[in-house]
């Protein structure tokens, strides 16, 4: 798929050579790029992500994991365990994310969930809090051969799993080291981008047969953090790098406001003070191509009347891109106003004279 875009006037393109794609902002949640983001595929050791984020929620780094033999001898990529032998979880996130262990991801579900069907279990419960509604996962580490071939994701849920993955500080640290000594053991990261595209966090890489090879990474430039998603692609290091260049060059421009920033300042009906600033309860943000219509409006709950309680919700900012409805965020009084000193003085004199 050839997607043809402008920039400051001149015509480029991006593709890339894979099954299905996506490059998604992470911030605003936007898909910037994708092909066949749906098609339901095999994943390989990118299922892994979901692993650490798994035993990251339920597990504590300094736990002490003793290695079974089921997990020692998991075939395939391996971080070598032998089995009686004790590491943190931190060591074996480790020799998940950078050796891509599939030893070290059975000993991870053994400890976590005490078995990989239990441990699968919990996977879809998260991939679901995930927004994954098209995957399906059996096993920690990706291997192709399950007793029933029921596990699978899509580019979508993919990059999705990405931007829970980049929004783990821990997850995204281990992820992004290059070469580390702990626990004995030396481990160094197969994710080539580290060493050749700046702005690289990582985030984990997969090959099997059966799905060929599958690259997931995380990159930021200027405080914009993209995911990109390839499945099925034997040219995914060049494609990666090619979605990159073309997100953070096309989508540099970020429009919606901030947690607390003023919205604007609107007329009090019986106030002390004729106006009050309202100042935004959340933050959005969304990436905005050259030629695109972004909008905003504040909508009220109903006019502004005295007394009024700063932090009070009185009304939304509403957001449009092209036309669409894209998100709202709640606006809040930024000061107190207290009801209009003049009339109060009046009401309290027909008092006394009555």
């Amino acid at each position: 798929m050839i997607l043809v875009f402008f920039l400051c006037g001149q015509a480029r393109a991006v593709s890339t050579s894979a099954t299905a794609a996506v490059l998604m902002d992470v911030d605003s949640g936007r898909i910037l790029y994708e092909q066949n983001a749906d098609k339901k595929m095999l994943i390989a050791s990118t299922t892994k992500l979901l692993t650490a984020l798994v035993a990251l929620r339920d597990g504590n780094l300094d736990d002490i994991v003793t290695v079974g033999g089921d997990a020692a001898g998991t075939e395939g990529s391996s971080m070598y365990l032998k089995a009686g032998e004790q590491l943190t979880l931190e060591t074996l996130l480790y020799g998940l994310l950078l050796c891509s262990g599939n030893d070290a991801a059975v000993a991870i579900a053994d400890h976590i969930a005490g078995g990989v069907d239990a441990f699968a279990q919990r996977m879809n419960d998260l991939a679901q809090e995930i927004g994954m509604e098209n995957s399906h996962f059996t096993n920690p580490h990706g291997l192709d051969h399950t007793e029933n071939g029921d596990h699978y994701s899509t580019a979508r849920d993919m990059a999705l799993l990405a931007a829970a993955a980049a929004n783990n500080e821990t997850l995204l640290r281990i992820a992004s080291t290059r070469t580390i000594t702990i626990g004995g053991r030396t481990m160094t990261n197969h994710n080539k981008l580290l060493n050749t595209f700046s702005g690289c966090l990582g985030l984990k890489t997969g090959y099997t047969i059966a799905a060929g090879r599958t690259l997931v990474t995380c990159a930021q430039r200027n405080g914009q953090r993209l995911v990109a998603v390839t499945l099925q692609d034997g040219n995914d290091w060049a494609d990666h790098q090619a979605l990159y260049e073309y997100g953070f060059s096309t989508y540099s421009d970020r429009q919606g406001i901030a947690v607390g920033e003023i919205a604007g300042t609107l007329p009090v009906i019986g106030g002390s003070r004729g106006t009050v600033p309202l100042v935004a309860a959340d933050s959005f943000s969304w990436p905005v191509a050259q030629g695109e219509n972004f909008s905003s409006e504040i909508s009220l709950d109903q006019d502004l009347h005295a007394p009024l309680s700063a932090g009070d919700q009185v009304g939304e900012m509403i957001f449009t891109w092209n036309g669409t409805e894209i998100g709202r965020v709640g606006l809040l009084c930024g000061q107190s106003v207290a009801p209009e000193v003049a009339s109060a003085l009046g009401t309290l004199h027909l008092s006394i004279e009555k």
